[in-house]
């Protein structure tokens, strides 16, 4: 082994005292990356647990919310049968009153001839506490006439005729009365 000159070994010593140098500082630049990187790595798990409690809380909330809208959906559903239902049932009535007001619209029609009716049998009437046959019946009509009834209506001839209803809708003022 060869001896190594004072020259040799301070330079040897200097390269070695920059190499630590160099090591050092390396180390010391990588202790404040790793701790860079650590605090980093913090804050993200902390904003990482931060959002997952925010995604729960919005999972939470968004739950709740559907429970309530179909809840509303329910009710509303309820609600439209009910009313359906209703709606319905006023459709019925107002078919009632329909056929009820068309029944009033012929009677209102026919008012004048019942009113003659009821003229040509008070007339009967009259006549019967008399105890004279009307004239213008036919014998066994006179005849029923005194035994109380209405000997039109038993008749099998009598007929109210369409040309009979025209001229009583042409008189419908005629007594001014409504039924």
């Amino acid at each position: 082994m060869s001896m190594l000159s004072s020259v040799q070994i301070k330079e040897a010593n200097a390269h070695l005292a920059a190499v630590h140098r160099r090591l050092t500082e390396l180390e010391r630049r990588l202790e404040a990356a790793e701790s860079t990187v650590r605090e980093q790595a913090e804050r993200l798990m902390g904003k990482d647990r931060e959002l997952q409690a925010a995604v729960r809380e919005l999972a939470l909330r968004k739950d709740r919310e559907m429970v309530d809208v179909q809840e509303k959906l329910q009710d509303c559903e309820g609600t439209v049968q009910r009313l359906q239902m209703l709606m319905k049932e006023k459709d019925d009535v107002i078919a009632q009153l329909r056929h009820r007001s068309q029944l009033l619209d012929k009677i209102t029609r026919s008012r004048p001839l019942l009113d003659n009716l009821l003229s040509y049998m008070a007339e009967a009437e009259h006549s019967q506490s008399i105890h004279l046959p009307h004239p213008s019946f036919p014998e066994h009509q006179a005849d029923s006439l005194h035994s109380g009834t209405n000997g039109l209506m038993n008749d099998r001839n009598f007929s109210v005729s369409e040309d009979d209803t025209e001229e009583l809708d042409q008189d419908d003022s005629i007594f001014g009365t409504t039924v």
